[in-house]
């Protein structure tokens, strides 16, 4: 972004110089592609959708963001099938954490959140007149961009839209950049409005998605400044989550109908992101004819799927998908053989259902069937029976040479739902009610009564008390696929924990826990610093 503006100033020198040498034209200072600097937005609610429509695009990539925040984890790995998902190794450096500077998926997003946070900017300058929605807008989508960047990089470099564009931006960091980031929430909560529960739109903020986004930053405070949690910021935690569920948002029962495109009272934000690439990204080829098949992927560790109650072999459901193996409801489950899916469950929200969908719920392991309940084949014409190991051709465990059906596959969007819809929850009230329990206990308190009731909404056993690992592991079967698994292990010590193919060297390595900055970056602001361990 940064390279582009100088370049256009450039241009826009030597027309200016060609003009002047031709006639005697005078040059309106209002107009910000021949003046010196930035002029301000003419249509300040066209940029604010622009960049929501950004920002739901970003969100729905299988890589980038996604990628960083989910493949670098225990949660997703991508083993390579033959040639299929090869990629010069990208997927499974993620996984092994043996990432490097110029990895696509760390270039993508820190140039992606910081072109997102100059937009916001430029919206936010008083030269663009915006109004007091727009203002609130752009200043949610700057807060929500400048997280990312603190998040995944620990620097964020912040350009002034009232300097010259030839000035480099300052870097924030640490207890800077938390400040900035919550002054802008709070402006957020300020001008944004009250959207009560089941009245949220896809790619609109609003005070709860603010109040959300500013517990989430102090939930995470101490994790950028160092030190433990400190008490006042977990108070206001709760306070957050509280003022949430005075506007009606709270608890839902029917967990995966959280994630299809209808009005329910856990959504806080959505955006108008296509589901596709979850769903496809995991399926086999033969699973489904949906969009021309899967396209065999993602997969996830048995360490992980191991985190749900039932048993570790099989995740099937009865006729009338309720689970048959012990299982719990997030865990979801396989329609066996014989069994369909009714035709009130076929029906979809966007009507972009294809009839040919018996793909299950949650995760997918053991014998496949399609629609009449046939057994279907992988393409060489074995069993599409999904299997716990990841082996590869001389037998071993292998992130490479595997075969089609290692790997447990994960369905949070059911495709029998509409596979073409274009809504995903991104900040959801279970995750705020977590975040409260957790709050609670870093700050001396308990938060057994606030898990267990999660847990009695989705079906299962309540424990006795609750430590911080079970903390950790619901937060893991609740939100398993929304991009939280590497903030949540990282803020709970357990990032640098040794997992299934991670590389020895990398265990308990702390400089993983940030990605490198982007060389091109560190060459063209002096003010950026490379993170430690690259």
């Amino acid at each position: 972004m940064k390279r582009r503006i100088v370049k256009l100033y450039i241009l826009s020198a030597i027309t200016l110089a060609g003009v002047y040498s031709c006639t005697n034209l005078e040059i309106e200072e209002s107009d910000s592609i021949i003046s010196d600097g930035f002029q301000g937005i003419a249509d300040p609610s066209s940029a604010v959708e622009g960049l929501f429509n950004t920002v739901a695009g970003q969100y729905s990539d299988q890589a980038n963001r996604f990628a960083l925040n989910e493949v670098t984890t225990d949660a997703f790995l991508v083993p390579t099938r033959g040639t299929d998902w090869g990629d010069n190794g990208r997927w499974r450096n993620l996984h092994t954490h043996d990432w490097t500077t110029e990895a696509a998926d760390i270039i993508g997003p820190f140039n992606n959140w910081n072109a997102n946070q100059l937009v916001a900017s430029q919206i936010l300058d008083s030269r663009s007149n915006a109004s007091g929605q727009n203002i609130g807008d752009a200043s949610f989508l700057r807060a929500y961009s400048m997280w990312n960047i603190l998040d995944l990089f620990g620097q964020i470099p912040f350009r002034d839209t009232a300097l010259s564009s030839t000035a480099l931006p300052e870097v924030l960091t640490g207890q800077a950049a938390v400040d900035f980031i919550i002054a802008d929430l709070d402006q957020a909560i300020s001008n944004l409005p009250d959207v009560t529960a089941g009245n949220v739109e896809n790619n609109a903020a609003s005070k709860a998605a603010a109040r959300f986004l500013k517990a989430k930053v102090l939930l995470n405070k101490h994790i950028y400044l160092g030190g433990s949690a400190d008490s006042a910021d977990m108070n206001e935690v709760i306070s957050l989550v509280d003022a949430i569920a005075a506007q009606g948002y709270g608890l839902e029962a029917g967990y995966f109908d959280i994630f299809r495109d209808s009005a329910d009272n856990e959504t806080i934000w959505a955006l108008a992101s296509g589901v596709g690439n979850r769903i496809f990204n995991g399926l086999h080829y033969n699973s489904t004819s949906l969009g021309g098949g899967g396209w065999n992927g993602f997969s996830t560790l048995a360490e992980y799927y191991d985190l749900f109650e039932g048993d570790p072999n099989n995740n099937r459901l009865d006729a009338s998908g309720a689970p048959l193996d012990g299982q719990e409801e997030r865990r979801g489950g396989v329609p066996p053989g014989g069994t369909t899916f009714s035709s009130a469950d076929q029906t979809t929200d966007d009507g972009g259902f294809e009839a040919g969908s018996n793909v299950g719920n949650g995760f997918l392991i053991g014998q496949q069937y399609a629609l009449d309940g046939t057994a279907l084949e992988d393409r060489a014409g074995g069993p599409l029976a999904f299997s716990r190991e990841f082996v590869d051709g001389n037998g071993g465990n292998s992130l490479i040479n595997n075969s089609e059906v290692t790997g447990i596959r994960v369905i949070k969007y059911a495709p029998r739902f509409g596979e073409f819809r274009s809504h995903q929850p991104v900040f959801r009230y279970s995750d705020a009610h977590l975040m409260k329990a957790e709050a609670q206990m870093r700050s001396g308190g308990d938060a057994t009564a606030l898990v267990n009731e999660l847990r009695a909404i989705r079906g299962v056993a309540p424990f006795g008390s609750v430590s911080e690992q079970q903390l950790l592991n619901e937060r893991g079967r609740e939100l398993f696929g929304e991009t939280w698994r590497r903030n949540d292990m990282i803020r709970f010590g357990q990032y640098t924990r040794d997992w299934e193919f991670k590389s020895a060297d990398k265990v308990g390595d702390a400089t993983r826990q940030l990605f490198p900055i982007p060389a091109a970056q560190l060459l063209a602001n002096p003010n950026l610093v490379q993170n430690p361990g690259y």
